[in-house]
């Protein structure tokens, strides 16, 4: 099982949250689509295996970066490619349309994204086999109903959007 999360923007009530919701569901490991925003943020994930990609509202970059360190969390920079249980995921803010079409192209079986705000679970990309999920956003001015994160299960690939 993999979490998803995205745009946080240093909403710390949801992120703590997110954290309960994540470890209640036994996840292995979590994605973060993006947009932390302040380095300070990262360390509401103790307690997870967090995998990390830069948005465009991500503050000083390099202290965010020393701060995943610091926790024992991965950054994968802009992009982040993985291979779990034989599938392939893509992940990547998605604030630049030319880098998402390209990753589109590559034909994940997943792709992650955040960026929007607005929860999304569709097929597209190449031959449209590359499913695109997108949690939706915690900013302090998104809707509730926008507020989710996702358990995706590998094994039935089942994503399974969740109110924070």
């Amino acid at each position: 099982m993999i979490g998803i999360i995205s745009d946080t923007h240093d909403n710390i009530i949801n992120i703590k949250k997110a954290v309960e919701i994540f470890k209640k569901n036994k996840v292995d490991f979590v994605i973060h689509a993006g947009d932390v925003v302040a380095p300070a943020t990262v360390k509401f994930f103790e307690g997870l295996s967090m995998k990390f990609v830069f948005g465009n509202c991500d503050g000083d970059r390099a202290v965010i970066e020393e701060k995943c360190k610091e926790f024992g969390f991965e950054h994968h920079g802009r992009i982040m490619e993985l291979k779990v249980k034989g599938k392939t995921i893509g992940v990547f803010h998605g604030d630049d349309i030319l880098i998402n079409h390209k990753m589109l192209d590559k034909g994940y079986d997943f792709f992650i994204h955040g960026h929007t705000h607005v929860p999304e679970d569709r097929m597209a990309g190449k031959d449209s086999k590359t499913r695109i999920l997108c949690p939706g956003g915690h900013y302090l001015g998104d809707p509730k109903e926008y507020q989710k994160v996702i358990i995706l299960n590998l094994d039935n690939n089942k994503a399974l959007f969740l109110d924070v």
